[in-house]
């Protein structure tokens, strides 16, 4: 049974989170909502979650001493990792020594890597995935772009938000995609994963949520990115009775494999009724931000509850939805958001702005969420919404 005692007190719960972005912002939120204490760590001060948080520690996350001595000295309950960008290996030290890293630090190691949970979902379990190669080197590059064929896909094994991604379309393009991944990956140079060009006619996030009673699937949420960078979501994307059987079969073993509880975003492919794993985060995806207008139980809500080990009976899905990332690019650490009585003019539109300290080169810093009767009107709302903003960014 779950027993939560009074916070900030010996009998009181505590989480870490390991990330403080916008995602964990919403995190620490729900969670404070069951009374449990948050810890927030980033590499930047005052990030979204720390300003929410009841206590912050700065430093990178990537630093596993650093990150040992403070969870040693906070002793949480829960170790949240918001971000992939962690020093995975002293994460399976800790929960080796006793400690509950959410879902599983199994989860965090595999999935911090393309290779890793690339060869889990392929090699393992058997799922059809694009075809792949790996290489650490010019040499073993160029011999796997020639075996997987142009057009294809080139991504550093480690990195997010589509940083090092790249196309190669033609011979020409070998060259320059190859230094793209070595300036793009989170570690510096390194290993990178080929990717044959997968012509689907859609790809979603099929949110997928472990808890105490078993395995609950929301909505499938179509997505458009741009570079690799989420830049709309909308839920539910309209899918094939077959295809969301075969994607939620697929979701079901890759998140059973990495085992725990909590949500994961399994990022997928569909191309009539065939599904094709592409990849899975082990915590809320950027892409669910549609649900805090779409249904009763956000999926950070659902976060907190399957963390807590606390039941999810159902979730209300209220009606068609879209979001609408709001990246600003400059150099400032003074973004001033103008026009926001017209942005919220029309009903069931809402803005969150995530309190992110600066922005150098581009940066996600706010959601639109909308809804409406469909996926077309609320997309459209979203959009126009958007329009209406009016971002000034000063100069430092």
């Amino acid at each position: 049974m779950t027993k939560i005692g009074t916070t900030l007190s010996q009998v009181g719960k505590k989480a870490i989170l390991c990330g403080s972005g916008e995602l964990g912002k919403e995190v620490a939120i729900e969670l404070q909502r069951y009374g449990v204490e948050v810890v927030a760590l980033d590499k930047y001060a005052n990030a979204p979650a720390m300003q929410v948080a009841h206590r912050s520690h700065v430093f990178s996350m990537l630093d596993g001493q650093k990150l040992r001595e403070v969870i040693e000295a906070e002793k949480p309950d829960y170790i949240i990792p918001e971000i992939e960008a962690i020093a995975t290996s002293t994460l399976v030290e800790l929960e080796n020594e006793g400690f509950n890293v959410i879902p599983t630090a199994k989860a965090a190691f595999l999935t911090m890597n393309r290779e890793g949970i690339r060869r889990l979902a392929a090699e393992e379990l058997g799922l059809a995935t694009s075809p792949y190669r790996f290489a650490s080197s010019k040499e073993e590059f160029e011999q796997a772009v020639a075996a997987i064929g142009i057009p294809c896909v080139v991504k550093p094994i480690m990195s997010s938000s589509g940083h090092g991604q790249s196309v190669i379309k033609t011979a020409a393009d070998i060259e320059k995609s190859w230094k793209i991944a070595q300036e793009g990956g989170r570690a510096g140079a390194g290993r990178v994963i080929v990717e044959a060009f997968v012509k689907f006619d859609y790809e979603i996030t099929l949110l997928t949520v472990r808890h105490s009673g078993g395995t609950t699937f929301l909505n499938p949420i179509g997505h458009y990115q741009e570079d690799g960078d989420y830049r709309e979501s909308w839920q539910p994307q309209p899918m094939a009775e077959l295809a969301l059987e075969k994607a939620q079969h697929i979701a079901k073993l890759v998140t059973g494999a990495l085992g725990g509880y909590g949500i994961f975003g399994v990022e997928l492919f569909v191309c009539g009724n065939e599904v094709l794993f592409s990849e899975v985060s082990p915590r809320p995806h950027d892409t669910g931000m549609v649900t805090m207008i779409s249904q009763d139980l956000s999926q950070f809500a659902l976060h907190a509850r399957a963390i807590l080990g606390l039941p999810v009976p159902s979730v209300r899905f209220y009606r068609p939805s879209a979001s609408k990332a709001v990246v600003v690019e400059g150099d400032s650490d003074k973004v001033v958001f103008d026009k926001l009585e017209e942005v919220l003019a029309e009903p069931d539109v809402q803005i969150r702005i995530f309190g992110k300290p600066e922005v150098v080169g581009h940066r996600r810093l706010a959601v639109i969420l909308a809804s409406a009767d469909s996926i077309e009107e609320a997309r459209a709302k979203a959009n126009r919404a958007y329009d209406k903003l009016k971002i000034d960014v000063l100069p430092r």
